[in-house]
């Protein structure tokens, strides 16, 4: 494990705290079955007021590369909409017009409005993560966020942050690991 747990006053296994992850997500980790172990996911308490990742990271002293931002993207193809969900680093900026838009094979994506987004994943908006998703969902995951030993990243809940190995994200259902999916923000 990285250091990065240790930043924080309190770290629980995800599974003993579920009271901080949103049901689906309590879910996903309860019926985890990827090669990495379950009980290597791990949370932290936090202010919801400073669920948003840089208020975080400014916080509790955490880092933007260390840290993931999980979005919902409303992809057109044809007459219908999809949607899937998109990780990057937070230092990074998701390429939605782009690469999103190429690899998912849609004329046009969008990020999806914030109802759909809650209603759809059964999160609050501001913790969206990966877990607990659809399995029909495609999850986008920048090939960088892989790199990262523990990624921070929302717990479905705005109170409260996980902590997962970086590998294991490319275990979740519809996981596609895609290079250049977001490139670093200017400076």
């Amino acid at each position: 494990m990285t250091e990065l747990p240790e930043r924080f006053e309190t770290v629980y296994k995800a599974l003993d705290r579920t009271d901080l992850l949103a049901a689906p997500v309590a879910a996903a980790l309860a019926g985890w079955s990827g090669p990495t172990a379950s009980d290597s996911f791990f949370v932290v308490d936090s202010d919801p007021a400073v669920a948003d990742t840089a208020a975080f990271c400014e916080r509790y002293g955490a880092h933007m590369e260390e840290s993931a931002n999980c979005v919902v993207v409303r992809a057109k193809k044809g007459a219908d909409y999809h949607l899937a969900a998109c990780m990057t680093l937070a230092h990074r900026r998701l390429d939605v017009n782009g690469a999103v838009r190429r690899h998912l094979g849609a004329r046009k994506a969008s990020f999806a409005p914030m109802d759909v987004t809650v209603e759809e994943t059964g999160m609050e908006y501001g913790g969206i993560t990966p877990l607990g998703l659809p399995s029909s969902w495609p999850v986008l995951i920048d090939a960088a966020v892989v790199e990262v030993p523990y990624v921070l990243l929302g717990s479905g809940r705005r109170r409260g942050k996980l902590l997962a190995p970086g590998k294991a994200l490319a275990e979740l259902p519809g996981a596609q690991v895609v290079e250049g999916l977001a490139q670093d923000l200017a400076p």
